[in-house]
């Protein structure tokens, strides 16, 4: 539509124009919006005596908020001069104010006029005085920069003759610009004009795009300055440059309230569901989050560390998701998993639907024939009921930078333009596909009835097939459950939180990737530790120490089968660093290899407004000396259980001694990765003690040769660690050396066994963390500055630790009483994220989080521990 509109006689009014309403929404959406009006005609009415043009209060109201979000600039740019437009539109300091149709950006414009110029522009003056006394009714408005001849509401063929004079004397002196608008003519000594001004305003803010509205001829030129994502609203009748076309003032300040709410919908979240409240399907090769009204707001394809194809979770809806609900609306009736699945039921009255992934098979038929090829993962959707059902099916890959095309075709519709080929098989549904902000999404009603009580919905990744399966869908559902089940029943449960521990550690195992061992630290990228917040991390890779401490929790449960995937993933990236173990990364892709540069996807606003959202992870680069320590805990772990040791975790544990070996002196940047200068960490010391302990243990236990060299090392760290972290003037193990700030990873000094727990500087450092870092139900990380704005909830991690800190000092009844609390703050299907927040009681960090629970799982199985004694 962006053509040049004849004088469109007849303009609706009332009703926004639906390309209009959509082109609004696209540009709510940029990063850096920069939002410019004109005055007179645009935010105020046209009335006879200028001086009396006030804005329209909606204007008003409209402008305020919008020059009020983030990322969102305002400014008004008019052909009056910058000290009236000032006085008469009162708005605020946030709103920028642009004069003499761009020559005024401040009020001390006019001293910067060089000494030639004000000649020209006294010149141009006199002159005008002259027409203006020759032609009676003629209105003068002078300028800094300008003198403007105002004809409005005087005899015609007086203007027009007036205008004559102009055109034919002060209009031709040299030096001067002539702009021409309606019933004025104006005469600047500065050769600018609208177009020009939102260039400059454009380049000064950085902006992503421009919103331009205006009535004028002389807002032509600013209409003729935009491109790309830019949009231009003519205000009234008359040929124009701009875009779209509305009819009055009024109807202008209505699309100025419609970017406010959409706007503010994209920078705040539509609707922020509770982080806890989400529920994650996995099949061990990706993973997929839910709402409890059954919408999948996250899913990356092909792996969990590959781009989005539904981020609605950290980008709202137009971010991509796909919706079931029932027609008439409603409060789901309640969620839950499956019994010992990974399988997710979601119940309305009348209206049922049941979310698995299925793992990529060639299925076949008893005959032997072929049933489909699924290609890569499916996600299975299945309705179950008796009522209409919505769907809506808003892909929108690589995090929304592609658009696709959905193509109806069949039984179902094909997402086209992406390199991965995506299919909906969706039998019986009559798709609309509609435009939504420059991407297609589907959209059906379903009427279970008449389907025969259920409809099979299944979103098929690395194919196009929109075959019909063979197997019946009861059966696949069986297929994929029964794997989860029986892993399940093979563990050792305590009774102490079952349920609670169960749910767990098939969390856990969901996040361990089959096809190469490495295990997720979280499902999922830029959940905020703080609304709103800055503190908002990739946590989709796996993490050395994170995916250490995972596994040995499902060891301790007695499954070692995901330890043994993770040490062989670890042997090949230690072959990687070419014989130097001690440059093993913090963390590495799903795959093991370095991550890319940490980057910024600034077109998503992040969940509830929390922005940036981040791809990758600055930590990479770090030097953390206490991953080491994890890794042969793990495989002491795994030795015990199996009662011998494999070759490669033989490698691997002398690896990780030799890391240790060569830098357990120097410091580094520690466990929770602050970017700040490295500091000898005790928790970093204690883990490189650990790394040293184990490995004699293994050695000890199953059968290695003697390594007196290794006792040595172990017992030169552990007496270095326990004279130099101790801060005497706090009593108790600080956060590094010298520092008297706490930490609550300096509980390690006692759960490591390098103090026992009856040790006085061990009783001391757990009163000291839990008078400054516990807050009801949870523990919070430290206090100290780590050079980022704002603040984080607790740690559930730290909240484990002090549990367990508690029982080694004796103090079984407050370690009971902190697990209750704790285990309250799980969402309704059992998942937890890394943090939480006790006064607003509700979950925060990336969703679901390793450390949480793992963490529970320790707990639950020390407390059952102790139960037994």
């Amino acid at each position: 539509m962006n053509t040049s509109v004849n004088d469109g006689a007849a303009i609706a009014t009332g009703v926004m124009d639906p390309e209009l309403r959509a082109a609004i929404g696209r540009i709510a959406r940029v990063p850096q919006l920069l939002v410019a009006c004109d005055y007179d005609g645009t935010l105020a009415p046209i009335v006879e005596d200028p001086s009396t043009a006030v804005p329209l209060p909606e204007s008003v109201a409209a402008v305020r908020a919008l020059a009020a979000l983030p990322q969102t600039t305002v400014a008004v740019v008019s052909g009056r001069a910058l000290r009236d437009l000032a006085a008469l539109s009162r708005l605020p300091s946030e709103v920028h104010l642009v004069g003499s149709h761009g020559s005024e950006f401040d009020i001390g414009f006019v001293e910067r006029l060089s000494p030639e110029l004000v000649a020209v522009r006294t010149r141009v003056r006199n002159a005008l005085r002259d027409i203006a006394a020759d032609h009676p009714g003629i209105r003068l408005e002078r300028k800094p920069a300008s003198v403007a001849m105002h004809t409005r509401g005087i005899d015609p063929e007086v203007a027009a003759a007036a205008i004559e004079a102009v055109r034919n004397g002060p209009a031709t002196f040299d030096g001067v610009t002539v702009t021409q608008g309606k019933e004025v003519i104006e005469l600047s000594v500065v050769a600018t004009h609208k177009g020009t001004a939102v260039d400059q305003l454009r380049t000064q803010l950085a902006a992503s795009a421009v919103l331009f509205i205006g009535d004028d001829i002389t807002d032509e030129n600013a209409f003729g300055h935009l491109h790309g994502p830019d949009l231009g609203i003519k205000i009234g009748p008359g040929d124009t440059q701009a875009g779209y076309r509305v009819a009055d003032p009024l109807e202008a300040a209505r699309a100025l309230a419609l970017l406010l709410e959409t706007r503010r919908h994209w920078l705040f979240g539509e609707r922020a569901v509770p982080i806890e409240r989400h529920s994650m399907l996995s099949n061990g090769r990706t993973v997929a989050l839910l709402t409890p009204e059954a919408k999948v707001s996250w899913l990356c394809h092909p792996k969990p560390d590959s781009a989005a194809i539904f981020a609605d979770l950290v980008g709202g809806s137009p971010a991509g998701h796909f919706s079931i609900t029932p027609e008439r609306g409603g409060i789901p009736l309640g969620q839950r998993y499956r019994s010992g699945t990974m399988t997710v039921e979601t119940r309305w009255s009348g209206l049922t639907v049941t979310d698995w992934l299925d793992k990529p098979a060639r299925e076949t038929t008893p005959d032997d024939s072929p049933a489909v090829i699924t290609g890569d993962s499916t996600l299975v959707r299945v309705l179950t009921g008796s009522g209409k059902a919505r769907v809506e099916f808003a892909p929108r890959p690589e995090f929304g930078q592609v658009a696709v095309q959905l193509q109806p075709l069949g039984d179902g519709l094909l997402v086209l333009g992406s390199n991965e080929p995506v299919a909906l098989y969706a039998p019986g549904l009559q798709w609309e596909v509609g435009n939504d902000g420059g991407y297609e999404t589907a959209k059906a009603v379903v009427d279970l009835s008449a389907a025969g009580g259920q409809v099979v919905l299944e979103l098929r990744f690395g194919t196009h097939s929109l075959e019909h399966h063979r197997v019946p869908i009861h059966e696949r559902q069986a297929a994929a459950e029964q794997p989860w089940k029986d892993w399940v029943a093979s563990l050792r449960l305590p009774s102490t939180s079952r349920d609670l521990v169960v749910r767990s550690a098939l969390t856990l195992r969901g996040l361990c990737h089959e096809a190469t061992g490495s295990i997720l630290a979280a499902a999922t990228t830029s959940l905020p530790e703080e609304l709103g917040g800055v503190r908002n991390w990739d946590y989709r890779y796996c993490w050395l120490r994170d995916a250490a401490l995972t596994a040995r929790s499902l060891v301790d449960l007695g499954s070692i089968q995901e330890a043994e995937a993770f040490l062989r993933w670890v042997d090949g990236c230690i072959e990687r660093t070419g014989g130097h173990p001690e440059r093993l990364h913090p963390l590495y892709t799903i795959d093991g290899y370095e991550l890319g540069a940490e980057a910024v996807i600034d077109t998503l606003p992040g969940y509830a407004g929390s922005r940036p959202v981040r791809v990758g992870n600055l930590a990479n680069h770090q030097l953390q000396l206490d991953v080491f320590g994890p890794i042969a805990d793990l495989i002491a772990a795994v030795a015990d259980a199996r009662g011998s040791v494999r070759d490669d975790e033989w490698r691997v544990l002398e690896n990780m001694v030799e890391a240790v070996r060569r830098r357990w002196h120097e410091p580094d940047h520690g466990i929770w990765e602050a970017r700040l200068p490295p500091r000898h960490h005790v928790f970093s010391k204690v883990m490189c003690w650990m790394t040293v302990d184990r490995a004699l243990h293994v050695m000890r236990e199953h059968g290695g040769e003697d390594r007196p060299e290794w006792k040595d090392l172990r017992d030169r760290i552990g007496a270095n660690v326990l004279e130099h972290g101790w801060h005497s003037d706090v009593e108790a193990y600080s956060v590094a050396y010298g520092d008297e700030d706490m930490d609550a990873s300096s509980l390690w000094i006692g759960l490591s066994g390098l103090l026992p727990g009856d040790d006085p500087r061990f009783l001391s450092t757990v009163l000291r963390i839990e008078a400054d870092l516990r807050s009801g139900p949870v523990v919070y990380r430290y206090h100290w500055d780590d050079g980022l704005p704002g603040r984080e909830g607790g740690f559930h991690i730290c909240t484990a630790w002090l549990i367990e800190a508690y029982l080694r000092t004796g103090r079984r009844t407050d370690a009971e009483e902190l697990f209750a609390q704790m285990v309250l703050t799980a969402g309704p299907t059992g998942l937890l994220p890394e943090q939480y927040d006790p006064l607003a009681e509700r979950g925060l960090g990336n969703h679901p989080q390793a450390y949480s629970h793992l963490g529970l799982i320790r707990c639950a199985l020390l407390l059952d521990n102790m139960l037994k004694q």
